[in-house]
């Protein structure tokens, strides 16, 4: 009956700036981008990494959410890397340090960022 996570929604605070982050640094591709003429949304972009996709929101005066990260709500989202040591490289050179980690968990390496909402997001080598 049920498949797959279809989409994960995200409302940031800029959303320009969150469209650069998950394009030019995380590597998202564009699938479409448009106008919502429904009040107070604006505007939603679905980007895809793979077979994982992301629906940015544009909302007329979005509320900043809790941040607290064992608050009940968006926790955050993991995304498989083929390197670990590399990935983190790369964000680094991008100016998206680590947040947390790399920890080796025996059978996986586990390390995360935020985006520039200050969402995590969890990279998991396998």
């Amino acid at each position: 009956m049920f498949k797959r996570i279809d989409h994960v929604e995200i409302i940031p605070r800029d959303f320009d700036k969150s469209m650069k982050f998950y394009t030019e640094v995380m590597g998202f591709n564009l699938k479409e981008r448009m106008k919502v003429p429904v009040p107070p949304l604006e505007e939603i972009a679905y980007l895809a990494l793979g077979d994982t996709v992301l629906e940015l929101m544009r909302v007329k005066d979005a509320a900043i959410a809790n941040a607290e990260p064992w608050s009940t709500g968006y926790r955050m989202m993991a995304l498989e890397v083929e390197d670990m040591d590399r990935a983190l490289e790369y964000l680094q050179g991008k100016g998206v340090p680590a947040t947390w980690g790399p920890v080796n968990l025996g059978t996986s390496k586990r390390a995360e960022i935020h985006d520039p909402d200050g969402l995590s997001i969890e990279l998991r080598q396998w």
